[in-house]
């Protein structure tokens, strides 16, 4: 018999120890790592003309900056690298772009963009990323609740929150700096997670219209088999395209797929997995407050 919600007690579980290592990694690296979007400091983006081996640059570059300031080197587009810092001096960051042309035989020219960003600008970042996601969550409860009841909402919402947690958990973990890709792959999967829940809610609901004397709890995991085919052939076809960006893509384009992967498996997870006995524990403490009043009477 196939028993999702009677399965619970495993399932939460297996969640909570992921989240639980993301939050002991966050205490232990002493919160996310950052990149300069959110941190602060300088990009230089400079075309080398030709492949050139990241570590040796980046020897190069940490040789001819000052110390503390944790030099990246990431391959950009082409023969194009970007060089990010925490914030540097004019005077240091003249030096760096002197070093590197003399070594590598450049031009000018070669200096394509520098940008600073200031520490402020990148809070700013962080309050938007926060806000962004708690008015999507909000909109998706309200939207949620009148399409269906409330309890559905509250429930879709914690399933939301499962898999931001989860998100967050893989960049502690791996140390995948934060920037303004963060706030687009936590909408994305938002949008995703919220998509697939509503599809199996919408089942429930069809199935417990045609059958209400039925256990609800029989009805939902009905409901999650009739929709377990669907839901995991949209998420394979959904995961192949970020796999070959993170197979092609350059370094920026990987550090955003790896988080964007992991979302829509804990979207797939929480929607088929974890929605749905939520949805059944809701309407059983609210049965078993029925039962209390009308014993007190």
């Amino acid at each position: 018999m196939f028993k999702i919600v009677e399965k619970f007690k495993i399932f939460a579980p297996i969640s909570l120890v992921i989240i639980l290592i993301g939050a002991i990694m966050f205490g232990v690296y002493g919160g996310f790592a950052q990149d300069v979007d959110f941190a602060g400091g300088m990009t230089m983006y400079v075309e080398m003309g030709k492949d050139v081996n990241l570590d040796e640059l980046s020897k190069h570059i940490v040789e001819n900056t000052p110390d503390g300031v944790n030099p990246t080197v990431q391959k950009s587009d082409g023969t194009q690298v970007v060089i990010k810092t925490t914030p540097i001096g004019t005077e240091d960051r003249d030096k760096l772009q002197a070093a590197i042309l003399e070594k590598y035989e450049l031009g000018e020219e070669a200096i394509l963009q520098v940008d600073n960003v200031d520490a402020s600008v990148g809070n700013e970042l962080k309050t938007q990323a926060l806000t962004a996601t708690l008015i999507a969550a909000v909109l998706m409860l309200i939207y949620i609740t009148i399409r269906f009841e409330m309890r559905t909402g509250i429930a879709a919402v914690i399933c939301l929150l499962h898999d931001v947690l989860i998100m967050l958990a893989v960049y502690v973990i791996f140390r995948i700096p934060i920037n303004s890709n963060f706030i687009a792959a936590i909408l994305t999967i938002v949008g995703y997670s919220i998509n697939n829940t509503i599809v199996v809610f919408d089942r429930i609901r069809e199935n417990y219209a045609k059958n209400k004397r039925a256990p609800f709890a029989e009805t939902v995991n009905m409901s999650i088999k009739q929709t377990l085919t669907r839901s995991i052939n949209t998420t394979i076809t959904t995961l192949l395209p970020v796999i070959m960006l993170f197979i092609f893509g350059v370094t920026s384009i990987r550090q955003f797929t790896i988080p964007l992967m992991v979302g829509l498996l804990a979207g797939t997870y929480s929607s088929l997995l974890l929605a749905g006995p939520i949805w059944v524990g809701m309407k059983n403490i609210q049965a078993n407050r029925k039962k209390k009043k009308l014993a007190k009477r």
